[in-house]
């Protein structure tokens, strides 16, 4: 029983197992040039799909070693509010809701907002 005893260990903060009969995944290291001048040094396994863009600590762009910049992927335009408004109304309903909270609004029926 004293072999097991767990007296005087932090137990979530060290590992009881040992790296005896670990094997690693083979890797490789990926190089990545930033326009600013930084060089990212990456480790990725053998096995893994490497990235050709990653972003560099200064926030550009670093384009993997010998590798071409890929094309731009085609993004949807952004849509705003009224892009969406007109999505579930029409202009001229929009006209006749205005026209009625503007009426509203003189008559003092409503309270303007700050």
């Amino acid at each position: 029983m004293p072999d097991r005893s767990l007296r005087g260990m932090s137990i979530g903060s060290k590992s009881m197992e040992s790296d005896e009969g670990v094997d690693f995944a083979p890797r490789f290291q990926a190089h990545y040039d930033c326009p600013n001048g930084h060089t990212i040094i990456l480790p990725f396994s053998t096995e893994a799909e490497v990235p050709p863009v990653w972003e560099c600590r200064c926030g550009e762009e670093a384009l993997l070693r010998d590798a071409e910049r890929p094309e731009p992927k085609a993004g949807k335009p952004q849509r705003t509010h009224w892009d969406m408004l007109l999505e579930r109304r029409t202009v001229s309903e929009l006209e006749e809701l205005l026209d009625e909270r503007l009426e509203l609004l003189r008559a003092g029926k409503l309270r303007r907002s700050a």
